[in-house]
Parts: C-alpha cells; sequence; structure tokens
C-alpha cells in the first residue's frame, strides 16, 4: 500500500456525520474503504485461522500505522472494534480482540458524556431504527459503551443497560423469537449486564445480545396477564368470582387450584 500524503488524508468537507461515524472521523470515507480493502484482501490471501493488532502490525505495518493514527476511540486508544467491524464478515469472526485487565469499578460521567454528545442525535436508534445506516449507527454506540463499561465505568454500564432495554423492549413486540422475555425484566438486565461483561468480539454486540436472549428464552415460560373483571366462559362469571380464600389457612384458590398468597 503505497504512502498517502497528508492532504489526501485530510476529511472530504462533504462527508456527513454518519459517514464519519462508521468507521472514522479524522479521515475520508475513501481512505478508510482503501485501507478495509487492502486488508481484505491480506487476509484472503494469507488464510489465517486468526488474526489480532500484532498480526497486523507485522504483515500490513502500512495499514497498522494508519489505523494508529487515525481511527481512535472518544477516549484515547486505537478503536479496533471500529476497524474489524468493517471487514468481511469472515474476518470479523477470527479477529482476537486485545484482553482487557479485570477492571475496578469507579464512576465518570465525562466518558460517558463525550460518547452521548457526539451521538446525540442518533439516540433514536436503539429505539426505531429507519434503515441499515441507522442500525450501523447503533452499533457503532453500542460497542463503544460496552467498552468503556468494560473498564468498569459503573455510569456508563447504566446508561447502556437503559438505552438497550428500548432496543429489546421494541424485539419484544416485534419478534416471536423474544417475546418470551416479556415481563422478566429483572432477567433482561441480568443478561444484558453479563452479554457486557463476556463480549469480546464476535461480530456487533447488538447481534451478540440479540442471539442471548434468543437461545436463553427458549426455556422460559410465557408470562399472560388478565383482568380479574374478565368474563369466564360463557360469560355470566368473572374471573373474580371463581376466587375464594379458605379462612383457616388463608391461601386462595382458583377453580379448585390453590395459589399462593405470600
Amino acid at each position: 500500500m503505497k504512502r498517502r500524503r497528508q492532504t489526501e488524508i485530510s476529511p472530504h468537507p462533504n462527508l456527513s456525520g454518519l459517514i464519519t461515524a462508521r468507521l472514522c472521523y479524522q479521515v475520508s470515507a475513501m481512505d478508510c474503504d482503501s485501507v478495509v480493502k487492502d486488508l481484505n484482501k491480506l487476509l484472503k490471501e494469507n488464510r489465517p485461522d486468526t488474526f489480532n493488532s500484532s498480526w497486523v502490525r507485522k504483515n500490513a505495518p502500512a495499514v497498522y500505522r494508519f489505523i494508529q493514527t487515525y481511527i481512535r476511540t472518544e477516549t484515547g486508544g486505537i478503536d479496533w472494534d471500529r476497524f474489524t467491524l468493517s471487514l468481511d464478515r469472515e474476518f470479523q469472526k477470527r479477529w482476537i480482540a486485545p484482553r482487557r485487565k479485570r477492571a475496578k469499578p469507579y464512576r465518570n460521567k465525562g466518558e460517558v458524556g463525550i460518547v452521548l454528545q457526539k451521538y446525540h442525535d442518533k439516540l433514536y436508534t436503539f429505539l426505531t431504527p429507519a434503515d441499515k445506516n441507522d442500525k450501523h449507527v447503533r452499533d457503532v454506540i453500542s460497542i463503544t459503551m460496552v467498552r468503556i463499561a468494560q473498564k468498569g465505568n459503573v455510569t456508563a454500564l447504566q446508561e447502556i443497560v437503559r438505552l438497550l432495554s428500548f432496543t429489546i423492549d421494541d424485539w419484544i413486540d416485534r419478534n416471536p423469537k423474544i417475546s418470551r422475555w416479556r415481563g422478566y425484566d429483572h432477567l433482561i438486565r441480568k443478561l444484558i449486564e453479563g452479554c457486557i461483561r463476556r463480549y469480546r468480539y464476535s461480530g456487533t454486540f447488538i447481534g451478540y445480545l440479540f442471539k442471548t436472549l434468543e437461545y436463553a428464552g427458549r426455556g422460559l415460560m410465557p408470562i399472560h396477564t388478565y383482568s380479574l373483571d374478565d368474563t369466564l366462559y360463557s360469560g355470566e362469571k368473572r374471573r373474580i368470582d371463581s376466587i375464594g380464600q379458605d379462612p383457616e389457612t388463608g391461601k386462595l384458590s382458583f377453580f379448585g387450584r390453590n395459589i399462593d398468597a405470600r
């Protein structure tokens, strides 16, 4: 890959915020696409079972220098997530992310504020993404927030759990595979936090969360809610008319079946 002059790397004046959010925000989409294509080509030629940042530095030093210089996170460091997200799908699965040390909990609203301020007009994507571009921005935001939370930032953890709850509520309403989770809010929160702790890199975090909900939800019993004022059968009785309480034990009974009154 030929080295480009600095003037070729500067942002294009017509780039929208969405395009820059897709990969990097200091270089033009054409430069980023060129680097992605170069690495995709190299990976296809070498076919490594797995690869990481050290592999890139050794086998594609020019690509590594470009990423190190221009593709950065909002809070510092190389943004490997954002770069590998743009690679071909088969190579995304082979990426081995840098290991993270066990983090001590801390609170830092500033780190979270940087991300929320940058994407303040795109947070709607967690509730109503309009198209593939919106979903991609949601992927970028979620991965960025998850990485900050993995560092131990409790504020980031709380914020990303809140945002993802909107997405999951929409899935519950629209997707039969996730609808079993209706009414299990306490379990949903635990599952989200577990996914945040375990996520390394296996594609997008949103996709990982969806699959985890799908598989974990197969053993859940759907929760059905009814009003005691609903009529039964012929319509002559209401549900509440079929409920009685034993004066000695205090237990409730519904059609002869005991109901724990605790």
